[in-house]
């Protein structure tokens, strides 16, 4: 195995640097207040005008679409360190360079499986940054953690299909950009249990579209929105439909492989940072008589950290270069151990900083409570622990009842 970046990697890595203590960094306050000065006008989900100013800037230092191999040229080791540069300022830097979920799983999908015409009314604008998107799988009346249980239907009528069902976390709602949902839902009810389902194209403005509230996570309001979508009777044209019918389930898969690898080297990305800032405050804060550094728990609760975050990272470079040399699901029980262990990591990492800071660590004058509540969510998102858990140990327990046969 070889981690070391492809060349053009290496520069990419070092203009994003620049480009992070440049310009994310020091925008960083200035978010936080457009954020504040918006939702006191009543636009909780308004777009803070420092994010287009970034994504400008990113662009012209030819730090866009990073994610995407065919765009960027970059492997998904390659892409890993840039990644988790970007898990550094959650809220700014992975927008910036367009990098940012769900609009990369849905690039991704539309790259591998959309049609001409879906690429030019959909992809396209997507890549530019013009619109936003989202993905509308979880349903609050089913354990959406098997993809199987989704009760949302999508019925053939003529040459249209008819959605009924309503779905909830669909990320970037809120957002005024937002104009296309991946919807998926059940096209075959009699079809075996993984042939059900489809994905469907499906405009947020069509007619039966109701982006019923936006959710909170522990309190907070991401400015995209995590919405809760009731669809009555929305009729769209049968070529939205993305892939083929009943493939929804396989193609859920794909968009989940590489997408994982991306969620976990930001996560590692903010546990860095929470190590940096914890090591920080433990040289600047005295108690006892002596600075927070030099006591012995707090040293502890340094090393561990350290020890953490470097065996996962490794953890998740190996399953990124699985997927550059066998393929996701090839790789997909090492898709889903990185799934598993590095939010854990970095929930523990970001909770000792908190610990270390004090007070200070459960405000928001630094990033930490913010970074937790993100962490913590990731544990649900895209597959709670257990699932991916389950998928580990059905391939361990697989290779032992090979043998014993």
């Amino acid at each position: 195995m070889d981690f070391t970046p492809s060349p053009h990697a290496a520069e990419r890595l070092a203009d994003l640097t620049d480009f992070m203590s440049e310009l994310v960094y020091p925008a960083e306050a200035v978010y936080a207040e457009q954020r504040r000065s918006l939702a006191a006008v009543g636009q909780p989900h308004g777009r803070p005008p420092v994010v287009e100013e970034l994504k400008a800037a990113a662009r012209s230092r030819g730090l866009w679409n990073l994610f995407l191999p065919d765009e960027s040229g970059l492997s998904v080791v390659d892409y890993a360190p840039l990644a988790e540069l970007t898990g550094r300022s959650p809220d700014l830097a992975p927008e910036a360079l367009n990098c940012s979920a769900p609009d990369t799983g849905n690039m991704e999908l539309l790259h591998m499986f959309g049609t001409a015409e879906q690429k030019t009314a959909w992809l396209e604008p997507l890549l530019n940054g013009d619109i936003r998107s989202g993905f509308a799988m979880t349903e609050p009346e089913v354990a959406s953690s098997d993809a199987r249980n989704i009760r949302t239907s999508i019925e053939r009528d003529g040459d249209s299909y008819v959605v009924n069902g309503r779905k909830w976390w669909t990320t970037g709602t809120a957002d005024e950009r937002c104009r296309i949902l991946i919807v998926m839902g059940r096209t075959n009810p009699d079809a075996d249990a993984y042939h059900q389902q489809s994905m469907l194209l499906v405009p947020i403005d069509a007619p039966g579209v109701t982006v019923l509230r936006s959710l909170s996570v522990f309190g907070y309001d991401d400015q995209h929105g995590h919405g809760e979508v009731l669809f009555e009777n929305v009729r769209v044209p049968v070529t939205n439909l993305l892939g083929d019918e009943g493939a929804g389930f396989a193609l859920a898969q794909e968009r989940l492989g590489p997408g994982r690898v991306h969620h976990c080297m930001r996560a590692i990305g903010m546990a860095e940072r929470a190590l940096e800032l914890m090591c920080r405050r433990a040289i600047s804060r005295e108690a006892f008589g002596r600075p927070l550094a030099q006591q012995g728990v707090v040293q502890q609760q340094i090393a561990e950290s350290r020890l953490a975050i470097d065996q996962a990272r490794l953890l998740v470079l190996h399953t990124a270069w699985l997927i550059d040399t066998v393929g996701a699901k090839t790789a997909r029980s090492e898709v889903a151990a990185i799934k598993a262990v590095v939010p854990r990591m970095a929930c523990d990492v970001v909770d000792r900083a908190i610990q270390v800071h004090g007070g200070m660590g459960v405000c928001d004058d630094v990033p930490l409570a913010a970074m937790y509540a993100g962490l913590r969510t990731l544990r649900i998102a895209d597959g709670p622990d257990e699932v991916h858990l389950r998928s580990v140990a059905r391939v361990e327990l697989g290779r032992y009842l090979t043998r014993s046969h």
